[in-house]
């Protein structure tokens, strides 16, 4: 008899199928399936199942499930007529309660059970009345110390990335930066994690010393260039930008930059290179990650005419530059990285899924037209022809039928501002809203983070390099670094980087809007047209160099018209059964969010739309 066995995971806030063994072969035509659950809610979950054959018995079929492994039709169960895709609803669930769930059938042969999938329901929100805004400060200067790490929660965060782990922690690690470069004392690429997006507990670095492999593989690359091996200090690498995911149940991957410092030959030569390596842990709880070494390296189309001054910035020596890496597995189980900054543009590299290098490693010499296909294939350029271009830092996710290419234009210390493309493919070719091929050099036109300024606030300014993930239950949420500006006053205001966590809605055209206020746990209790009635701050976030946008006061009346602002004069409607104001025709998402501006800080309406080139912002005084 041939044993099934199967494991998969999901996060843990989704699905997991542990592992199930059945000694029983089938006949051939006999098809019982693993349930799938796609609705889960506090007391209630969906389910698809198939059952079907000529050896299961009609109206013998169903799922099972209980809070224990490996329910059977002894514990609860809800039965079905046999068939493919047949939906089951479970009812008088327990809030946050983990069950197993099977399918299962009476057949010729006895009764018969698929593999087990695992659901945790949704806790209950809390009231409007009941619920906390958080309480930590915007202004961290005064515990920016390394000995007040422990009060840090988003404090020191720089170019993060986020991962839910099957813990239940989401785990978010960084560049090597923050204010006072309070970090060096705790090692490289900081961690931190949270149960709730909101409370953050600090780790420590995951990484205590440079990487032997960065020096020997620069070497190797310098002979084979005719060049004198390098003195470089290790000390002097930059640590940037890293990507952690999970790969699978038991094994999790973190890309990560190092940049090397100075030259490749002394003055009148281009800046050396920098390279991409991995790492790999089963438990991102112990810190402890397992370093893998190279990965890619920054490749040029030049051959070896490296002789570019380091300010000739449109004709640099490198086509891509091998930092911010994003990872991504395809629904078809492809292994894709996705990198570049500033030179040229973002490349698409495929990887070998089992060992997360490149599929042509050895990489040949990293320069040459022969051999630029192992280094990717360029899936965006924000502008064609010139090499030294302000687009750094993209994310790259899959939702409903799209790669969505999250980046980072422009300068970080103030204008940083997040854009987003997308494809159908996970090479391209990747269009902007209007439809136009930026993998050939259109503009991102769709502005989804800017510097921006609601009442009472000193404003945030350099908001992006973003990480993008969801938690597992359909709701997605996006991370970024955000700036006070040198308005803010005090000691080097622009230095305090603090992180900011928002919900991101899908508009009804596919493409996404972060909402203006960060994440604050805000029960999302049903949103009624009466309670838009009032008064509100709008931001028109387009595009403006280096601006902090501010806000206009309009108000929304109860007959349907709008007083003050760009929209005066004009009318509105609500959509509730989508979350959607509709204002002068432009389509804007609501949720619930805190108003971090007010004092004390409050719960309060946001809104977040784009129509044509133009993005908006909104908050409900």
């Amino acid at each position: 008899m041939k044993k099934l066995s199967k494991i998969f995971c999901y996060t843990a806030a989704g699905l997991v199928l542990a592992a199930c063994s059945d000694d029983f072969t089938p006949p051939e035509d006999t098809i019982i399936t693993t349930p799938e659950v796609s609705v889960i809610t506090e007391s209630s979950a969906t389910v698809t199942m198939t059952a079907y054959g000529r050896s299961v018995h009609e109206n013998s079929v169903g799922v099972c499930y209980g809070t224990e492994a490996e329910p059977t039709i002894e514990n609860s169960k809800v039965t079905r007529s046999r068939g493919v895709s047949v939906n089951v609803t479970l009812t008088d669930l327990e809030e946050l309660t983990t069950y197993y769930l099977r399918t299962f059938a009476e057949t010729d042969y006895g009764i018969k059970y698929s593999d087990v999938v695992t659901f945790t329901t949704l806790g209950h929100a809390h009231s409007l009345e009941t619920w906390t805004a958080p309480a930590y400060a915007d202004d961290y200067r005064s515990i920016s110390g390394w000995s007040q790490r422990a009060q840090w929660n988003l404090a020191n965060v720089h170019d993060p990335t986020v991962m839910l782990a099957d813990d239940g922690y989401y785990y978010m690690y960084q560049t090597d930066a923050s204010y006072g470069n309070a970090h060096t004392a705790g090692g490289h690429f900081h961690a931190r994690r949270s149960k709730n997006l909101i409370d953050w507990e600090y780790l420590g670095g995951v990484m205590t010393n440079a990487p032997a492999w960065v020096l020997t593989k620069l070497n190797e690359i310098r002979v084979e260039m005719g060049l004198p091996a390098s003195s470089v200090n290790p000390n002097d690498y930059g640590y940037w930008a890293p990507c952690a995911r999970k790969v699978r149940e038991g094994l999790y991957r973190m890309y990560y930059c190092i940049v090397v410092p100075g030259t490749i030959n002394g003055e009148g030569t281009w800046s050396e290179r920098s390279f991409i390596g991995m790492m790999e842990t089963s438990d991102p709880a112990s810190n402890n990650w397992e370093d893998k070494g190279f990965v890619i390296t920054n490749f040029s189309d030049k051959g070896l005419n490296y002789n570019v001054a380091q300010n000739n910035y449109a004709n640099c020596y490198f086509k891509y530059n091998a930092i911010d890496p994003s990872f991504i597995i395809t629904p078809e189980g492809e292994h894709w990285l996705i990198y570049g900054s500033w030179h040229s543009g973002f490349a698409a590299v495929q990887l070998n899924a089992e060992t997360g290098k490149t599929i042509v490693d050895p990489l040949p010499n990293p320069w040459g037209a022969d051999n630029e296909a192992a280094y990717g294939k360029r899936i965006f350029t924000r502008a064609a022809g010139d090499r030294w271009q302000g687009s750094e830092a993209p994310e790259v996710i899959y939702h409903d039928g799209y790669y969505y290419l999250f980046m980072a234009y422009d300068a970080l210390d103030v204008p940083y501002n997040t854009r987003v493309v997308r494809s159908q493919h996970i090479d391209g070719p990747y269009v902007n809203a209007s439809g136009s091929d930026c993998t050939n050099g259109a503009d991102a036109i769709t502005v989804v983070t800017h510097p921006y300024q609601f009442s009472g606030s000193q404003g945030w300014v350099g908001i992006s390099h973003c990480a993008v993930f969801d938690d597992g239950q359909g709701n997605y949420f996006y991370a970024s670094q955000q700036r006070f500006p040198e308005s803010a006053g005090g000691n080097a205001p622009n230095a305090v980087m603090l992180g900011g966590v928002r919900g991101i809605q899908w508009q009804s055209n596919g493409w996404p809007v972060v909402m203006p206020e960060r994440y604050a746990a805000v029960p999302q209790v049903a949103i009624t047209e009466d309670e838009l009635v009032g008064t509100w701050e709008n931001i028109d976030l387009s595009y403006s160099y280096g601006n902090m946008k501010t806000s206009e006061t309009m108000t929304l009346a109860a007959g349907g018209t709008v007083s003050g602002g760009t929209w005066n004069g004009k009318t509105w409607s609500f959509d509730a059964s989508s979350n959607t104001l509709t204002i002068n025709g432009v389509a804007l998402k609501v949720q619930r969010e805190c108003d971090w501006e007010a004092s004390p800080r409050k719960h309060t309406i946001v809104y977040a739309g784009t129509s044509g080139n133009k993005t908006y912002w909104g908050k409900k005084k």
